[in-house]
């Protein structure tokens, strides 16, 4: 089903200590949970909604991810709401999402149950059962126990067909504060259909929320393998390009682009992790546009397509095979290179050389190989 989807990242987070979107949760901003998972799952475009003044934490919270704009919020949930139906109008989706960024472990799978709902229905919301006690506290400090009966909890990602939203939120009362979005569905007459909640999707309202969300997203998820290998040939010049590094030598490497081995290697080894071809695919040579074109380019288009899908680079390791240039004198440049491309810290980066002992091409100094393998932590 197309789909567009809506993050309100609007909230000051005063009870958990301010700016709670922004913050750190086991390496990423939690704002940047919601968008990778949402891109991931297929959202043609998402609309964050944010604070004014926000625009660079947002920029910073999400770089390198695509199809996101931003727009400034209001100072409640329902204008922030409005103004991002307002934005998502134009792109005439058949359906929409509309999440909390304070809730970051959202899951594929919960992505895919709730548009399933939209099948026979206007909406469809996450549920879960209230297992609790409930006590209410009256004016004078005195307990009683309330009824919990037919009481649920709703979270969000909530799902509806974009239309009958958006015609639902035309006519609530402008004075009047909906809890949720369903709820101005509920009232419009729309039709919202339940699924089962995650208790995962907990929502990060207290400084002691951030605990147990560090503890879930440290759950084990699957870790996917790509590997990669490219062999270039030396022709006439007086440099060649490797890991984006620039080293002079009495020979070029001859390739439709600028021909770095070490980086064509490392490209088709991230698509080859995610499943998305090789790099041929992606950048034919039989298109013009890509002569002499920069390695790094292909790089940072596999880069982004692994954020995407919510996956995040483990390490890499890539290994130069030839006789010539020595490669040791510039290892260090070559892996702060590939760290800053990849935007991954050094340590997760190696660079190796080897030759085949005079044997072969690379031996003969004909040209030479290069081949890397990568590790990438997916979504489950």
């Amino acid at each position: 089903m197309d789909f567009v989807a809506l993050i309100v990242a609007a909230g000051a987070g005063v009870r958990a200590g301010g700016a709670k979107q922004w913050r750190d949760l086991a390496g990423r901003p939690v704002a940047r949970w919601s968008l990778e998972a949402l891109l991931a799952a297929g959202a043609r475009h998402v609309v964050v909604v944010i604070r004014p003044g926000d625009e660079a934490p947002a920029a910073a919270a999400f770089a390198g991810l695509g199809a996101w704009t931003s727009v400034t919020g209001g100072l409640e949930r329902a204008d922030s709401v409005r103004a991002g139906l307002a934005a998502l109008a134009p792109l005439a989706a058949e359906a929409m999402l509309i999440h909390d960024a304070a809730r970051p472990l959202l899951s594929a799978r919960m992505i895919a149950t709730l548009l399933e709902g939209l099948a026979d229905h206007d909406g469809a919301i996450p549920i879960l059962p209230i297992v609790d006690t409930l006590k209410r506290r009256n004016e004078d400090g005195v307990l009683t126990t309330a009824e919990r009966a037919g009481l649920m909890r709703a979270q969000t990602p909530q799902a509806f067909r974009f239309a009958a939203l958006a015609d639902a939120w035309a006519i609530w009362p402008a004075d009047e504060i909906p809890t949720d979005d369903a709820q101005v569905l509920e009232r419009a007459g729309g039709t919202i259909v339940t699924v089962p909640g995650d208790p995962r999707l907990i929502k990060l309202t207290y400084p002691e929320d951030f605990a147990m969300a560090e503890a879930l997203a440290a759950a084990p998820r699957p870790t996917r393998v790509g590997q990669g290998f490219d062999v270039h040939a030396f022709g006439p010049g007086d440099h060649v390009w490797l890991c984006g590094v620039r080293i002079g030598h009495e020979r070029a490497l001859i390739g439709h682009s600028d021909a770095d081995a070490g980086l064509h290697a490392l490209t088709d080894a991230m698509l080859g992790a995610i499943g998305e071809g090789d790099i041929g695919d992606h950048f034919p040579p039989s298109d013009p546009q890509w002569k002499d074109a920069p390695s790094s380019l292909f790089v940072e288009h596999a880069r982004d397509l692994i954020a995407q899908r919510g996956g995040r680079l483990v390490n890499v390791d890539v290994t130069l095979i030839c006789e010539a240039p020595k490669i040791k004198p510039h290892r260090a440049s070559m892996r702060d290179r590939v760290a800053e491309l990849l935007r991954i810290g050094l340590g997760q980066v190696s660079i190796k050389a080897t030759t085949t002992e005079t044997l072969g091409f690379a031996g003969r100094r004909e040209g030479l190989a290069a081949q890397a393998v990568v590790a990438v932590d997916m979504p489950e």
